[in-house]
């Protein structure tokens, strides 16, 4: 597989190695390296190529947001007055730390935002004190995630 920005070859091992660290990235080097049959050092280096051509980059911790009291998820469709608003509230959207991800669209909204909540009432107090006054906002359009049935990353 080539990735088009640095024309990067990707094989087989390089896909094994991707997979594993996909499913934990925790996962012991030399583990992987014994499964695949290769050095730790040719894993390490492997690794350092694809993260230099941007394939990879860094690591994460997954945090339950459940266990931490925040049981409702939306997703917020935001209609702005004009195009040109749009830098200044991503702007703003950025100092709300419940904005897990912001997406600018096609279609009727301007804006697509992923919320996280601790209940409906944190939910509708975020709405009209934080996301609709922010300058630019004409209207919203809230959707309540009831369960997340798929989560995953790009099939390697």
């Amino acid at each position: 597989m080539k990735i088009n920005s640095l024309q990067i070859e990707i094989d087989g091992i390089d896909k094994q190695i991707l997979r594993d660290l996909m499913e934990d990235a925790r996962k012991p080097i030399l583990q992987i390296a014994n499964k695949i049959g290769i050095s730790g050092a040719a894993i390490h280096q492997r690794l350092r190529k694809l993260e230099q051509a941007g394939v990879i980059s860094g690591s994460k911790f997954v945090v339950d947001t459940k266990v931490l009291g925040y049981s409702t998820m939306a997703f917020v469709g935001i209609y702005l007055e004009k195009a040109s608003s749009n830098s200044e509230a991503v702007r703003d959207l950025k100092k709300i730390p419940e904005v897990l991800e912001c997406h600018y669209t096609t279609g009727n909204w301007s804006i697509l935002i992923k919320i996280i909540c601790r209940d409906n009432e944190h939910l509708m107090q975020l709405l009209n004190k934080k996301i609709q006054p922010i300058a630019g906002v004409s209207r919203t359009e809230t959707f309540i995630s009831l369960d997340q049935q798929i989560e995953r990353q790009i099939q390697l």
